[in-house]
């Protein structure tokens, strides 16, 4: 099985299942996936910020560059 050249179809397949998104600075944020574009900014809805593992501050909205996504509680 080869792995797909872009990640936005599998992307598009996660929209409005909740997931974690890692940033490169090290902050994460728990959300549901509401779009992505071509570019892979990701907007959450009802996103929740985390730094050190703690609940920091609660979003609408967020996009910015992403290192790591995956669903939560997997």
């Amino acid at each position: 099985m080869s792995l797909p050249r872009h990640p936005k179809p599998f992307l598009n397949g996660l929209s409005g299942k909740p997931v974690m998104v890692k940033l490169k600075c090290g902050a994460e944020y728990k959300g549901y996936l509401g779009s992505v574009d071509g570019y892979v900014n990701m907007q959450l809805a009802n996103t929740e910020e985390y730094i050190d593992g703690k609940l920091k501050v609660l979003f609408f909205t967020f996009g910015g560059h992403a290192q790591r996504l995956r669903l939560s509680g997997k």
